[in-house]
């Protein structure tokens, strides 16, 4: 139910707001094709959540519904966190976010406690300045370094990307 409680809330508020065409992502296997009519309504509390969505996918001139795995859904996540974390005192007021999609691989490294009491771009800052590394690096440690030493340059002394 609550599925189906939020796509009526985002269809809405699409509508609300003048949009004409829209695709719905949803993680809800069934909800995508009980909307679709590939799958009935058999549970009778659902059937007037359906219904609503019926009706409000009348108000745009082209309605998508797709299917994305659960495991696919990090976007959904984030924005989902995002949400929750955002306030706007204009309830109305929804700001634009622009999401951009890169094809390129990206490194995470996970950044520890640093024990020198340095900032932890001071290895990569100095390796860029005289190209030494900390004296106890292992080999991963320098070769994570050199790596991140790629994407920074020094100017006047300041670490720039």
């Amino acid at each position: 139910m609550a599925e189906y409680e939020a796509c009526i809330l985002g269809l809405r508020l699409a509508a609300d707001m003048g949009i004409q065409e829209i695709l719905v992502l949803g993680d809800s296997d069934l909800l995508v094709h009980q909307i679709q009519g590939e799958w009935e309504t058999r549970d009778l509390k659902l059937i007037p959540y359906r219904q609503c969505l019926y009706d409000l996918c009348q108000r745009f001139r082209s309605v998508e519904f797709r299917h994305i795995p659960r495991i696919h859904n990090e976007v959904a996540d984030a924005l989902a966190t995002l949400a929750s974390m955002l306030h706007h005192p204009d309830k109305d007021y929804v700001d634009s976010l622009h999401i951009q999609v890169h094809d390129q691989h990206a490194y995470c490294n996970m950044v520890e406690e640093e024990f020198d009491g340095e900032p932890w771009f001071h290895d990569i800052k100095k390796y860029i300045r005289i190209g030494i590394y900390p004296t106890q690096a292992t080999w991963d440690q320098k070769r994570t370094i050199r790596r991140l030493a790629n994407g920074f340059f020094l100017s006047g002394g300041v670490l720039g990307s």
